[in-house]
């Protein structure tokens, strides 16, 4: 840093010193001394960054060492309070409009090479013709083989209008295509589908909150309304991470009439502590809903079905929920940096919040731990049935889990379902329509011939096990004795991972089939082929269909309460995908 910005930077420390001091007064209790300890502490900081611009062995990065420096403070509080630097504000822009520009496609890390994943219907990506399996080798004249995902990202992202030239590899390195491509404003539907499913009963996928879910969510909604006699809904918002408070609000209005509370939040300004209502007359107060939860659902999604739960205005039907009832609002800094903050709780209508974790107290080991059992209070619905907070929303039944297999999970995570999907796609230009299209014997066999020269090492739970009492064993006397019955419970657990292929094929062909279907028919496809087999979606359909049943869980007959933390189908999957 040169004398001259070092003394700017000391210049604008002592402006923001003295607003500092101003903004406290010593007379609020905790905060008495806050407004010196800022002062103190920034002066330390100031006079920590002069000393190793100067001294320090090698040329330091004074922003690098600062961003670092954030990030390690920020990460003592929570994981959702965020400094945002200024080439990363369009990221975050992003998660609240669902706004892009770019060219409309999702893309992922391949070993040397980034690969478009999946190109978003009706995009420029799509209509340029680029593919699911195309291979990034150039971008405007650049190498972009050895490239990270974020670079190439940050460079297929631009301004609407201007073009990006990229050179991709199709089935061979002879096979290279030239695709030139005018980037656009690029909008992720909130709402990707939405149709009836049988005897009346309609169904809504809500993979978002961001600005205009609750229009989006409406309009479906009052078409699958004016078109059909609705005798029961579906909402599913397995696996939305939430986004704006405001548009859950919305969406829970359209089945709630006016003046009724949804969430209140609570922070340690005044003028965060607001309590949100309804604040229209609702589209259908009384059509029977059921929303699908899973342990995916966070955040606004909780607050949705929270208070369709409170309200006792549907049956929540799933796995528990996330647990996150933290509010953050998006804050200028200086030159162009933005900071997420947490600023206050949410609570749903029967009075609890939902927040899982307490990230206000560290536990010895530095990590965080769940709210404990002994802290959990029993609230009361519209209709008083038994609530709890501290651990998300339990769903009122617990639906079906949908495990998946070692074996599924690595030919997933080693995109051996992905590279197979790409080679399908060369041979076959169309295929049935996604409700219709599922994967034959004959098929599946080309599958398995497909793995036959390639390498998905995985290990089972078994395994795992084994191997960690085989570790424990170690280290007594008798380890020599149990040796050998080790080694043939090894050799038992090799020969049954040959049958994997077979045993676990349902699991392997429903991932095939969503990749495949993924190809032809986009996102929408793959919901629409994966209601046929989703167990949930029938469970769903037999609480709706169940008048009895239905009232009997809103008056607390014949609800689940679920005390486990399950994970799903999703969650396993995205945890994983790409490591």
């Amino acid at each position: 840093m040169t004398r001259l910005k070092y003394c700017i930077f000391i210049v604008l420390l002592g402006i923001s010193f003295s607003v500092i001091a101003q903004d406290k007064p010593a007379t609020e209790g905790t905060n008495t001394n806050i407004g010196f300890e800022l002062l103190k502490n920034l002066d330390i900081y100031s006079s920590m960054m002069k000393e190793l611009s100067t001294d320090y062995v090698d040329l330091i990065n004074p922003g690098q060492l600062t961003e670092t420096g954030i990030d390690a403070m920020l990460e003592s509080l929570d994981p959702y309070t965020n400094f945002i630097p200024e080439n990363q504000v369009e990221d975050y822009r992003f998660i609240t409009t669902g706004q892009y520009g770019g060219i409309g496609a999702l893309i992922h890390q391949q070993g040397k090479y980034v690969i478009i994943s999946e190109p978003y219907e009706g995009s420029p990506a799509q209509k340029s013709g680029l593919k699911a399996g195309d291979k990034i080798i150039r971008i405007n004249g650049q190498v972009a083989v050895n490239k990270s995902y974020d670079e190439v990202s940050a460079v297929l992202k631009g301004q609407a209008g201007t073009q990006v030239c990229l050179v991709i590899e199709r089935s061979g390195p002879s096979d290279t295509i030239v695709k030139n491509i005018i980037r656009e404003n690029i909008k992720i539907d909130n709402v990707p589908y939405a149709g009836i499913l049988r005897d009346g009963i309609a169904y809504i996928k809500l993979t978002g909150f961001t600005q205009n879910a609750s229009k989006e969510f409406r309009q479906a909604f009052i078409n699958l309304k004016e078109n059909n006699t609705l005798k029961g809904l579906i909402i599913d918002i397995r696996g939305n991470g939430g986004g704006l408070l405001n548009e859950a609000v919305d969406i829970a209005n359209i089945f709630v009439e006016k003046g009724q509370e949804i969430v209140s939040t609570k922070g340690q300004k005044a003028d965060k502590n607001q309590i949100h209502y309804t604040s229209s007359a609702a589209v259908d107060p009384e059509i029977p809903v059921v929303v699908l939860v899973d342990s995916q659902s966070a955040s606004a999604s909780e607050i949705l079905a929270g208070a369709i739960q409170d309200l006792d205005r549907g049956v929540v039907l799933g796995q528990r929920t996330f647990g996150k009832g933290l509010v953050q609002n998006v804050v200028p800094l200086s030159y162009n940096a933005q900071m997420k903050i947490t600023v206050a709780k949410y609570y749903i209508p029967s009075g609890r919040c939902i927040q899982a974790i307490d990230y206000s107290h560290k536990n010895k080991q530095g990590t965080f731990d769940k709210i404990p059992d002994s802290l959990i209070r029993e609230f009361k619905t519209k209709h008083s049935r038994k609530v709890y907070d501290g651990g998300g929303i339990s769903p009122d039944v617990k639906g079906s889990e949908r495990q998946i297999s070692s074996i599924a999970l690595a030919l997933y995570n080693k995109f051996l379902i992905f590279d197979y999907g790409t080679l399908f796609e060369h041979s076959h230009s169309t295929i049935s329509a996604p409700e219709k299209f599922e994967i034959t014997d004959s098929l599946y066999s080309d599958f398995i011939s497909f793995l036959k020269d390639k390498d998905f090492k995985y290990t089972t739970r078994s395994e795992l096990a084994l191997e960690k009492l085989r570790k424990e064993a170690e280290k007594e006397q008798y380890f020599s004795a149990i040796k050998d019955g080790l080694d043939l419970l090894q050799t038992s657990m090799d020969n049954n991972k040959k049958e994997d292929l077979n045993k676990y094929s349902d699991q392997i062909r429903e991932l095939l089939k969503m990749d495949i279907l993924a190809r032809y028919y986009y996102q929408k496809g793959k919901i629409i082929g994966s209601l046929k087999t989703d167990p949930l979606i029938n469970e769903a359909i037999g609480v709706l269909k169940d008048s009895d049943r239905y009232a009997g869980i809103l008056a607390g007959k014949f609800s689940q309460p679920d005390n486990s933390l399950p994970g799903s189908v999703e969650e396993e999957l995205h945890s994983k995908d790409g490591q």
